[in-house]
Parts: C-alpha cells; sequence; structure tokens
C-alpha cells in the first residue's frame, strides 16, 4: 500500500441523488497527474468528524474502491474545502495482492 496524498480532479458526471442529502457520491473516475483511475466497484464507505469548541462536525468522507486495473483505492472528500480548493484526496493506493 502506497500513502499518496495528492489532490483528484473527479472525472465524469457524479449522482445527483446523494448530492441532495449532502453526500458527495463517488465520480466513475478521478485524474492525477496525467492518470486516470477508473472505478470499478466500490468497496466501502466510511466517515470522520473534528470537534471544534465542543461541537462536532463531519469533516471528510471516505470510500474504498477497486480500479479497473486491479488496484485498490482509498479517496476521501474533504467537506472543510476552501472554495476553488481541491475537495477530493486519493489517500493510498495499492495492487489487489496487497490489500
Amino acid at each position: 500500500m502506497s500513502f499518496v496524498g495528492k489532490a483528484l480532479e473527479p472525472d465524469g458526471a457524479m449522482e445527483t441523488a446523494t448530492l441532495s442529502h449532502g453526500e458527495p457520491s463517488l465520480p466513475p473516475a478521478f485524474r492525477l497527474d496525467g492518470e486516470r483511475i477508473v472505478v470499478r466497484e466500490l468497496r466501502k464507505t466510511w466517515r470522520s468528524s473534528k470537534e471544534d469548541r465542543g461541537d462536532v462536525y463531519l469533516k471528510k468522507h471516505w470510500f474504498e474502491f477497486e480500479t479497473t486495473d486491479d488496484r485498490i483505492a482509498v479517496v476521501y472528500f474533504d467537506r472543510g474545502a476552501m472554495r476553488n480548493k481541491p475537495r477530493w484526496w486519493l489517500y493510498t493506493i495499492s495492487s489487489a495482492e496487497e490489500a
């Protein structure tokens, strides 16, 4: 497994049904440094939060998925990103054998 920590550019239309509930949907693909990372199958999702002055806020939406080239990627959507800053980030990526 390799930690990446780089911003991703969503590639393709996202499902709007989840957006109406305040949840981001996983795009069908991402672009990173000229490479296209295509989602084959979503494996799991989860959320992480942060505490600020006694209040708990939803911070990140996490997605683990298989890619079409047999890798496992973990990405997150940063709800706290500033305007015009990246919201999608590649956290880790590994071959299916490493997962």
